[in-house]
């Protein structure tokens, strides 16, 4: 075995380690994947090693080559073979490789489960530590399943270190595995108030990332993160419930009005630009919750925004990003308080940074109103003439149309004016949204009937336009307008002052290099054009002119004909042959306008953009079902198939279908109808007002007004923007004079002049548009109604997690308990003992009885947690003191025993906290649950006849507060008299080197173990390395020592300490008998190294094995500890201590925590308490509180431990 362990120790020896390989990929930049490959066989040699060491190099070496990504899924099992090593350091490699390589998809990782499992169970932190952060990264449904109970019970460890990232992992549990987000959340609540900000931070973050999509399901939580706000200093987790709150204010309107105080002080008193603009968000969200039930909130509101303009006026661009972006916030619910701030917009957008520049523009989308549109549309035309690349003046295009077309046009007073803005915008060379301008052209023309003509007239001078045909290279480029302007002359030919020119420059041949749905456009169009100018050649009865248009038209319709897209020829065929044949009927005189013009009659509608998805299926429709009966199995292969196609005399031979009589035909005529009314493709023509769609969403009536205009905005040619603002000036001052001159009138004839009333400023209501303005609705389909179920996805994962977490839990709701063969040692005190009662002396409706009392305590519960919370939002206490809405365990520093202490004053609180309390403990202890219910029974039959002492219902609600007010503080632990600050490490030994403290704690599995946990802090300027501890062991006390060593030797620190640096190590000793406190001497050797040189020193200690440290925190329900305090088998003693002047909660909490017993039932002044040591012995100890004194009764299986357990706790009431 030796010579095994030499020749493993030589091979390593010659292995490469990690900085030889990227050594050696250094050296070989000209063959990388070659070597790469010769290491990968080397790897692969070391993987079949048994030297664990060898293994971890192994897969240390392939971790970094999945990082330069290689696939290293070969290795899996090898992987978990390092996992699951003794050593951390190995370890720590194997969850490293686990976490980058692992996912749902791996086969082996169910094979890790176990092994986990044991990790966090581990007394050491650190190998815990490390297989929580290696499970956050591939945890999977099943891993969260089974591991979700063992991970939720490290959510009390004695160590910070671990709670903290037991509770953040829990978030990644939820989200794999839901069903454990509603066990699990009475827990993760308690962490909100650990003493520890680390975990008390992790608990904010996992419940402020759950409730920022599901919200409502953390409303009960508002007095808790309220108090959490007013009281914590840490910025990041104020940022957090800052958000948190924004969420939670538009579910609660009342929530709102708490939080507006505390929110402008912290908006005036902080010096953090996160945190301020965290709460500047916030206080948008509440105004909007806010905004019927608080009228006052101006001055808010301009808070917020003078913090905001010194946010966007800093230096730093980050600042003024976020400046922006909250500003655009406000914008939405209050305009006016943003508007005045225009200038500042605009001078954004001259600011070096692009994203700058784009979040002014998205501001400035809001600021828009009838009175600037014109100015701000202007300003921002002038910056796309100066814009350098692109991609930023393609999003200045882009804004402009957004900001004109907002809200069906509503901002836009003249159309004529927009239409030329759109037409400016055809200038500009190199933009990829030409679609975009295209498709407003298309939209205006359309909507708003007065424009028509304009907008042919300004789209025939575009047809004529040469440099739009010319910049045809590039789809969705500038040319995409020419797709509108066809369109738009094609559709409304009957407004073109000169249609024969038009058609023209439809017909050139540039025109086909344009792209091929340009040149479809064309074609269609032209034969719309075509049949217009036909018709009125006829109507003026020029028969010549028209044979030579329809020339014309034949003898340029061949160059689309040759066209390469498969559109442009068929359309272009068809309607070459449409027009041969018109010129053949033109040579016998024959008129055909009139049939050609009926191709092209009726109007086309708008459709809305969800019509397509929201036509009904119509009745008797399966989609599911076959069309054509499918192939039976029992055809055979050689059989030929049957003719698709069938022969000429077959098809004549056909017998003729019957004539239908008027009956059928009137059916098939109705049926044709419904179809053609739920056909989308069908193009209807306009309905009646009366038939009208009316429930269209987003469709707005705008009034039409007319107006009479001296001044007529036609200009000819390509007009400018410039021309139409001061035309828009000019005629909103007529506008303007003739209102004050009816005023005036008015006024003469009440005889009541005023003088300011030259002084009166317009508003958008009084700006009337220039043009008739008719929007045309949308067509919907027929029978569709509105839903907003499109946008959902239905693949959300956060979509599981919206559970009501105030519904009281149900048994299939409680997670799986992993069951091991020694688990009578987990059973309850007393079972071994006392026998059971049998389950059949029960009568089977008393069982449905106690089920009903159970619902109707959780009904009650749920009850009593609405009223708390209404009550908190109702009444408006100081900020600091704000009550929680429900009461909650008080946080353990250390032992989760202390976190069983309940309140008194209230007793149905107490009821529903031991529900509670006894729900978490039946996942750990299953077994209990046959005990527990008699007696619950029997405690709510003793609380009804409580309850129905106070008659007067009224009376009673009104004492709840107080009485809430008395209890909350109770459970919360923060009374008058604040709990004192306690640790479980008593100080060891202390030097100029290096001070020790410990604790001492034992395991119900190992009945003559316990581990000492020793924190060494060096508290020197020196080096502290070859640390040994040693202890003289007694005949009922020996340390464990490893394999070899005398009882002489000592026990290496497996660490090193760096001056100012702690660390802990953990030191196994062997116990016989525990009834006896005692005492060992041990020294504590080291070498101190520093720039003088090295010196050996050493520390004298006394370690003290109190009785205390052999009892193990138990939890024990009422019913199983009358049990055993009625067994006789318990030996009885009792102390009493004077001079005590501590409140009942924190005494009860410092005897818990202090020595290790846990609360089985509290009433007023007196408490049960109970605990069990390592070796089995029951410890029932009954408190009862003097006005100055404290006596304690204690009964025990062991005379002589019990004595030495009340002699020390004699000491510890000494002290209080």
């Amino acid at each position: 075995m030796a010579l095994k362990m030499v020749k493993g120790s030589i091979d390593r020896m010659f292995d490469k380690n990690l900085q030889d390989l990227v050594r050696g990929i250094r050296n070989h930049k000209e063959d990388e994947a070659k070597y790469i490959s010769q290491c990968i066989d080397e790897i692969k040699q070391e993987l079949k090693q048994d030297n664990i060491a060898v293994k971890a190099n192994a897969v240390c070496k392939l971790t970094y080559l999945q990082m330069l990504g290689y696939d290293i899924s070969w290795a899996a099992f090898n992987i978990i073979e390092v996992m699951s090593a003794s050593k951390f350091t190995f370890k720590r490699i194997g969850y490293l490789a686990a976490s980058q390589c692992f996912h749902e998809g791996t086969d082996v990782i169910m094979l890790t489960t176990n092994q986990i499992r044991k990790d966090l169970s581990s007394p050491s932190q650190y190998d815990t530590g490390v297989a929580l952060t290696g499970l956050s990264c591939f945890v999977t449904p099943d891993l969260a399943r089974d591991l979700a109970n063992d991970i939720m019970t490290l959510m009390s460890h004695t160590k910070p270190y671990i709670r903290k990232k037991a509770v953040l992992i829990m978030y990644k549990v939820f989200l794999k595995y839901p069903e454990s987000l509603r066990p699990a959340f009475p827990r993760l609540k308690e962490k909100l108030e650990d003493p520890d900000p680390g975990v008390q931070s992790a608990a904010v973050n996992v419940i402020c990332e759950l409730a920022r999509r599901n919200p409502k399901n953390y409303l009960s939580l508002a007095p808790l993160f309220f108090k959490l706000m007013t009281s914590s200093t840490n910025n990041w987790v104020l940022i957090k419930i800052i958000k948190l709150f924004g969420a939670l204010t538009p579910l609660e309107p009342r929530l709102g009005k708490k939080l507006i105080e505390p929110l402008t002080n912290l908006i005036h008193s902080t010096s953090a630009m996160s945190l301020l603009y965290e709460c500047v968000n916030t206080v948008i969200a509440v105004l909007i919750s806010l905004s019927s039930g608080m009228p006052n909130h101006s001055a808010s509101i301009q808070l917020c925004v003078q913090k905001l303009r010194i946010l966007i006026e800093d230096s730093d661009q980050n600042l003024k990003y976020l400046g922006l972006l909250a500003m655009s916030k406000i914008l939405r619910t209050h305009p006016k308080s943003v508007q005045a701030h225009k200038d500042l917009v605009l001078q954004c957008l001259d600011d070096k940074d692009e994203s700058i520049r784009l979040r002014a523009l998205d501001l400035l989308y809001g600021m828009v109103s009838k009175k600037n549109l014109m100015e701000i549309v202007k300003k921002l035309m002038t910056h796309v003439d100066k814009a350098e690349g692109t991609t930023y003046r393609d999003e200045l295009l882009t804004k402009i149309i957004d900001i004109c077309s907002q809200s069906n046009y509503q901002h836009i007073t003249n159309f004529e004016w927009y239409i030329s803005i759109l037409v400016e915008l055809t200038r500009l060379e190199g933009t990829r949204h030409g679609h975009l301008i295209a498709a407003q052209m298309l939209d205006v023309a359309i909507r708003v009937k007065a424009i028509r003509r304009f907008a042919v007239s300004q789209m025939s001078v575009l047809l004529d336009s040469t440099h739009l045909v010319a910049s045809s290279t590039q789809r969705n480029g500038i040319c995409e307008v020419l797709y509108a302007a066809a369109w738009i002359c094609g559709e409304f030919s009957e407004h073109l002052q000169e249609p024969h020119q038009t058609l023209e420059a439809m017909l050139r041949p540039k025109v086909t290099t344009l792209p091929g749905h340009i040149q479809a456009v064309y074609v269609q169009n032209v034969v719309k054009l075509y049949a217009s100018i036909l018709q009125q050649k006829e109507r003026d009865s020029d028969a010549e002119a028209a044979q030579e248009l329809t020339r014309l038209m034949v003898e340029r319709l061949p160059q689309f004909v040759q066209s390469a897209d498969l559109e442009v020829q068929e359309r272009a065929s068809c309607i070459l042959q449409l027009v041969k044949h018109i010129q053949k009927l033109q040579a016998k005189d024959v008129p055909v306008a009139e049939e050609v013009s009926a191709l092209f009659a009726g109007e086309l509608n708008p459709v809305a953009p969800k019509a397509q998805k929201k036509v009904p299926i119509p009745e008797g429709l399966d989609l599911d079902a076959w069309i054509n009966e499918p192939p039976s199995d029992s055809e055979s292969e050689d059989e030929m198939p049957k003719a698709i196609f069938h022969d000429e005399e077959q098809r004549h031979a056909k017998q003729q279908p019957p004539k239908a009589d008027e009956e059928e035909l009137a059916r098939r005529r109705e049926a044709r109808k419904q179809e053609q009314a739920n056909n989308p493709f069908y193009i209807k023509s306009s309905p009646s007002p009366q038939k009208r769609y009316q429930d269209a969403p987003g469709v707005e009536h705008i009034p039409v007004v007319q107006i009479d205009l001296s001044v007529p905005l036609k200009v000819p040619g390509l007009p400018t923007s410039e021309q139409y603002v001061k035309l828009e000036e000019e005629r909103r001052h007529r506008q303007r004079l003739e209102k004050d001159r009816r005023k005036k009138k008015r006024k003469e004839k009440k005889g009541k002049p005023r003088r300011h009333s030259s002084l009166h400023t317009e508003s958008d209501e009084d700006i009337a548009p220039a043009q008739q303005v008719d929007i045309i609705t949308e067509e919907m389909p027929e029978n569709a109604l509105p839903s907003d179920e499109d946008d959902k996805d239905p693949n959300d994962p956060y979509r599981a997690l919206d559970i009501d977490l105030d519904k009281p839990l149900a048994d299939s709701e409680k997670l799986p308990i992993q069951k091991h063969r020694n688990a009578d040692t987990l059973k309850s005190p007393g079972k071994e003992d006392v026998p059971v009662i049998e389950k059949k002396s029960k009568k089977p409706r008393k069982k449905e009885k106690k089920h009903k009392e159970r619902d109707r305590e959780r009904r009650k519960e749920k009850e009593q947690k609405s009223e708390d919370l209404d009550f908190w939002l109702s009444t408006t206490p100081p900020p600091a003191t704000a009550p929680a809405p429900t009461p909650t365990p008080a946080p353990s520093t250390e032992e989760p025993g202390v976190g069983v202490i309940s309140s008194a004053p209230e007793e149905q609180h107490e009821e529903a906290k031991r529900q509670k309390q006894d729900d978490n403990e039946e996942e750990e202890e299953e077994e209990r649950d046959s005990e527990m219910k008699p007696s619950k029974h029997k405690k709510k039959k003793h609380k009804k006849e409580k309850e129905e002492k106070p008659k007067d219902k009224k009376k009673s609600k009104k004492k709840l507060p107080s009485n809430d007010g008395m209890a909350q503080p109770l459970e919360n632990g923060t009374l008058n008299e604040p709990l004192p600050p306690m640790s479980s490490y008593s100080l060891l030994a202390e030097n100029s080197y290096v001070k020790m403290t410990y604790d001492i704690q034992g395991s119900l599995q190992k009945d003559s173990q316990v581990t000492v946990f020793i924190v060494l802090e060096n508290q020197s300027n020196s080096f502290l390395k070859s640390m040994e501890l040693n202890v003289l062991d007694s005949l009922n006390t020996k340390l464990s020592r490893p394999e070899g060593s005398s009882v002489h030797d000592g026990v290496p620190v497996p660490f090193q300490l760096p001056p100012g640096i702690s660390n802990e190590a953990q030191f196994v000793f062997t116990i016989q008998s525990i009834v006896m406190a005692q005492k060992l001497k041990g020294t504590l050797s080291f070498i101190a190294k520093n720039d003088e040189g090295s010196t050996h020193e050493k520390l004298d200690f006394k370690l003290h094995f109190s009785c205390t440290s052999y009892l193990i925190t138990t939890p024990c329900y009422s019913d199983a500890f009358a049990k055993l305090l009625e067994s006789g088998d318990l030996s009885m003693s009792s102390i009493k201590v004077d001079g005590i002047n501590m409140s009942f909660q924190n005494l009860l909490a410092k005897i818990c925590f202090q020595h290790h017993f846990s609360v089985v039932e509290r009433v007023d002044s007196c408490a049960s308490l109970y605990s069990r040591s390592i070796q089995g012995h029951h410890v029932c100890l009954l408190v009862k509180k003097g006005e100055k004194s404290v006596s304690i009764d204690g009964k025990c299986s062991d005379a002589t431990l019990l004595s030495n357990l009340l002699e020390e706790m004699k000491g510890t009431l000494a002290k209080c």
